[in-house]
């Protein structure tokens, strides 16, 4: 009876010792339901293809059903199975990340050094222009042109006017096309921008910053050296409703203070240039990595280059990249030019290096000599013939973009890029104006 009491006792210690040893499970039901969140949760980092932007609706639901078992059962290997996988789609919700190096940005440190070296020369040839000049001393309040003499009269007189701002506060009136500068309480002058005068320095800035200076937006404040050449009545804007006299200023040179001047020139081809223009190109020869598009480039080559020309502001290099058939009218021109500003836009302030992948190439119109499936049952001459009938093929291709801001962040989600080879020739980019 003794030897059968302690059979027995031994036997209870030893299971309350395995139940102490063994670390609690979690149940099954709770693992289930953690589970299917996670998994809703990880389908939707996949979906979103690194945007950190996008909303996860089973984000929460799923943290936090993982953290209350992994309080609760710590030891469970199936709740740490699920709470690695739920640090793994946590950081990846985050968004993509990239190890930005210097080559990737080398482009804004080449345009900050160029961009100091016009500011100093403009600086310099703004205050040359002024020299011997007979300059009114008083811009405001202005001479009011009702009570006008002869010793105020400010007729033929040089002025510096700043605060320009185009197209801000552009205005058409019943005598021509003017920007307003001043208020009623100390009067207007109306800054004419209808000429040459006014346009062949305006186009000069903004080859400025198609070519120089990217970190220049539309919105400008120009700071304008011009002569007065009489009084005008206008309405002075959308935002004045009430007829002011004010005098009118023919401009000769346009300044944006710590970036470049522009003047105009009657006998220049353009009517105006901006400080030593005439040296730029041969200036950021130097900058180059991608001088032409190789014949046998890959789309996502393509890609890469016109990325690289963006960069380096190489915008013949940006030409070539382009299908020749979206540059054949002046309005297909215009609009290279006005994307072209953008991409600039953006990698200054967007985003500073994309990269390519996930290319997908099929034949839009012609024979695929790539089809192996309907090649099987073709001989030879089935081919050649084909291939006379459907005439020259076109193909379309497909590429992925994915733009990484300074820190190393995606920025957004993938775009899709397409571009277009005819004849086996080699690939250009059909729709230029996505944004990487």
């Amino acid at each position: 009876m003794i030897r059968k009491t302690t059979l027995s006792l031994m036997t209870l210690l030893a299971l309350c010792f395995n139940a102490i040893a063994a670390p609690a499970m979690a149940p099954k039901r709770d693992l289930g339901y953690a589970e299917y969140y996670l998994k809703e949760f990880e389908a939707e980092v996949k979906r979103a293809g690194g945007n950190a932007n996008t909303l996860f609706r089973y984000k929460n639901e799923a943290l936090s059903r993982v953290q209350a078992l992994v309080k609760a059962y710590p030891e469970d290997p199936a709740v740490q199975a699920l709470y690695e996988r739920t640090r793994a789609a946590l950081m990846m919700s985050k968004g993509d990340f990239k190890q930005i190096t210097p080559a990737m940005v080398a482009y804004l440190n080449n345009e900050r050094e160029l961009r100091e070296r016009y500011a100093a020369l403009s600086k310099a040839k703004w205050n040359e222009l002024q020299q011997g000049r007979d300059i009114l001393t008083k811009v405001f309040p202005t001479v009011d042109p009702l009570k006008n003499t002869e010793e105020t009269n400010p007729v033929n007189k040089t002025i510096v006017l700043p605060d320009v701002k185009y197209p801000d506060n552009q205005f058409v009136g019943g005598s021509g096309e003017y920007i307003v500068v001043g208020k009623p309480s100390t009067g207007f002058y109306f800054v004419n921008i209808g000429g040459r005068e006014w346009l062949g320095p305006y186009e000069a800035i903004k080859r400025f910053r198609r070519e120089v200076d990217g970190s220049l937006g539309d919105s400008l404040n120009f700071t304008v050296l011009g002569k007065i050449t009489g009084p005008a009545m206008e309405i002075p804007g959308n935002r004045r409703s009430n007829l002011a006299w004010g005098w009118v200023v023919e401009p000769e040179a346009l300044y944006i203070d710590g970036h470049i001047v522009a003047t105009f020139d009657a006998n220049h081809d353009k009517s105006g240039s901006y400080v030593e223009e005439d040296k730029v190109a041969g200036i950021k020869e130097g900058w180059y990595t991608e001088k032409a598009v190789p014949q046998d480039a890959t789309p996502e080559r393509v890609m890469e280059i016109f990325l690289t020309a963006i960069k380096e502001k190489n915008y013949d290099l940006y030409l070539q990249c382009i299908n020749p058939e979206r540059q054949a009218t002046e309005t297909a021109e215009s609009l290279l030019r006005y994307h072209w500003d953008l991409h600039q836009q953006r990698l200054h302030g967007e985003y500073v290096h994309a990269e390519f992948s996930d290319t997908k190439i099929v034949v839009h119109k012609g024979h695929d000599d790539k089809n192996d499936l309907e090649n099987f049952f073709l001989d030879d001459a089935q081919r050649d013939q084909l291939i006379r009938m459907q005439g020259e093929k076109v193909e379309h291709a497909t590429v992925k973009s994915r733009a990484y801001d300074a820190n190393g962040k995606q920025v957004g989600e993938k775009n899709t890029h397409r571009l277009i080879r005819k004849g086996g020739g080699r690939w250009y980019i059909d729709d230029y104006e996505v944004r990487f």
